[in-house]
Formats: C-alpha cells, sequence, structure tokens
C-alpha cells in the first residue's frame, strides 16, 4: 500500500470500464425532534451545528466510512500508542460504530460517545454510554479528565485543556477536494469544481471543510506536544493496481454515489442558494463524472 508521499500506482486495465462495482445534558424529548429538509432529515438540538442528515441513508454512509478509515489504518482502529487508558472520549460520534469497537477493544476504558444527534444503538459495551452534547459549547467534565480523545471527519473543534496529563488526542480528517497525481484533472474539470465547491461551501456555513490542512498547527496552538501528522490517500474508484488501494477505491466510489447529495444539500441551498432542483441535477451530472475512467482522482486523508 502506497505511503501518504507516494503516487498511487494505476492499473493499466481500469481504463477499460471492467471493474464497475461501485454542553451535556440528558436526553430530552425534544431533541428526538427531527428537522426535515428537502427529503432529508437532521438533528434538532443546536439545530443548524452540523451540516450533515442522520437519517437512515446518511447512516449506511458512515458504516461504509468506517470500514474505509479500518483499511486505511490496516485494521487499526487508532494509531496513538496508547495502553490502558481510563477514561476516553469519541466527539462526534454518529452511529458509534468507531465507539462500540474501541469499547469492546479496551474493556477496562470507562467509554464515551457524544454527538448532536441521538442515532445511537441500545445495545453497548457496558464500559460505554452515549450523550448528546455539543463539543463547541462549554464542557461539564473537569480538566485532565480524559485519557484519550478521538475525533473523525468533525472538520474542526479541538478539545482543550481535558486531556490528563500524558494522554492522548487523535484527529482524523479527509480534504473533500479531490486530486490527481497525473494531471488527469485539469483546471475547470468537474472534480477540480468539485473541489472549490466545497472551499465555498465551508465560507458560507463559516467552518473550513479543509480543516485538515491546517489541523496539527490548531492542535500544537491549543497545547499539545509531540504533534504527528500522517497523510494518506483515498482513491476514488478501484483504478490503482495496489490491491489493498484498489479495494479502498471501491469502497469510496459508493462512499462518493451514496453520500454526495447528503453532504452538499443542506450548504448549497441553505447557505449557497441554489434550488433543491438545481443540486438534484448537479449530484447527477457528479454521479457520471465518477463513472468516468480516465480520472484517478482521490483525497488526501490526515490523521494527526
Amino acid at each position: 500500500m502506497a505511503s501518504g508521499n507516494e503516487s498511487i500506482p494505476i492499473d493499466d486495465d481500469y481504463a477499460d470500464g471492467s471493474d464497475d462495482s461501485v454542553s451535556h445534558m440528558s436526553i430530552a424529548s425534544s431533541i428526538y425532534q427531527y428537522r426535515l429538509e428537502n427529503g432529508r432529515r437532521y438533528h434538532a438540538y443546536r439545530d443548524g451545528q452540523y451540516w450533515g442528515p442522520n437519517d437512515q441513508q446518511a447512516r449506511s454512509i458512515e458504516v461504509i466510512s468506517h470500514h474505509a478509515f479500518l483499511l486505511t489504518l490496516n485494521d487499526k482502529l487508532l494509531l496513538a500508542p496508547i495502553r490502558n487508558p481510563r477514561r476516553a472520549l469519541d466527539i462526534g460520534c454518529g452511529i458509534g460504530t468507531w465507539t462500540i469497537d474501541f469499547a469492546e477493544a479496551y474493556p477496562n476504558t470507562a467509554t464515551v460517545g457524544t454527538d448532536l444527534s441521538p442515532i445511537q444503538p441500545d445495545t453497548r459495551p457496558p464500559n460505554l454510554h452515549f450523550e448528546i452534547d455539543d463539543c463547541c459549547s462549554d464542557w461539564v467534565y473537569p480538566k485532565d479528565h480524559f485519557d484519550y480523545i478521538h475525533i473523525r471527519q468533525l472538520y474542526g473543534s479541538v478539545a482543550d485543556c481535558h486531556l490528563a496529563p500524558g494522554g492522548y488526542i487523535e484527529q482524523v480528517e479527509v480534504n473533500p477536494a479531490p486530486k490527481s497525481d497525473d494531471g488527469s484533472i485539469t483546471p475547470g474539470d468537474p472534480f477540480d469544481e468539485c473541489g472549490k465547491l466545497a472551499v465555498l461551501a465551508g465560507k458560507s456555513f463559516g467552518k473550513s471543510l479543509m480543516i485538515e490542512e491546517f489541523m496539527h498547527e490548531e492542535i500544537a496552538r491549543a497545547g499539545f506536544t509531540d504533534v504527528v501528522r500522517i497523510r494518506y490517500k483515498w482513491p476514488i474508484g478501484a483504478w490503482s493496481n495496489d490491491p489493498r488501494l484498489k479495494e479502498l477505491g471501491r469502497w469510496i466510489l459508493v462512499h462518493w454515489n451514496e453520500g454526495l447529495e447528503g453532504w452538499v444539500l443542506r450548504f448549497f441551498t441553505k447557505h449557497m442558494g441554489w434550488t433543491y432542483e438545481g443540486v438534484k441535477k448537479w449530484n447527477a451530472e457528479m454521479r457520471q463524472v465518477l463513472k468516468d475512467w480516465k480520472y484517478h482522482a482521490y483525497q488526501d486523508v490526515y490523521d494527526f
């Protein structure tokens, strides 16, 4: 598997299209009153603080994403050199897939998963509990409370002043702007325009979606030491001749096909002035681009 600074090897047979597989609070009843927009469901607690839907389709995307991260990290849940943490926190845990896996792997660790949406399963390990919480609000946890804090695809929000001495914070982020190493993406191409729209969407929302470009600096500025930044690449499609990257690319292609609408819908309609019909048309056009074998596109992924 290629390292983050190496070009992804290309499968010369890919171009024929032969591979097309594609603030702490107790849960109140008001939290379950989700907001519906353009046929998708969003969280009601702290409405608008997060851009993504939380419906069944979004949950399926999260499962695909979790599998992609496992492939990326060689079946590891984390890279931080933790041993026997007493307390751990997963911020923005979503449906809790990673959180449950972590709690099962560390049964002696008191684990907390927080999210804006109450979409976590009732069945969970005994050392794990979920809380509905906005990580951007004041925390109720005391200083030096956690030994390990995990953040993934939160696109911002650094947890500070709540790690015990010697503890670790680990954040994994994906750059939404596709790239290519062989020049198959050129200025003005749909993938190139997609990246530009991601930048504009973040600006219109007030939170950068390109957080991985400077997150390591923010983590260091928050007072953390020995900050490590590891780069990976997610190929969009099975165009690599590296077997593991080819398998990863298949999953990322499904990730894009199934997730694209939910990623852009609220951004484009609520913050950028697009119509729902315009988003559907753009989404359909991007789906056609994803079928174009000439592009050897990938996304940067960083683990801090």
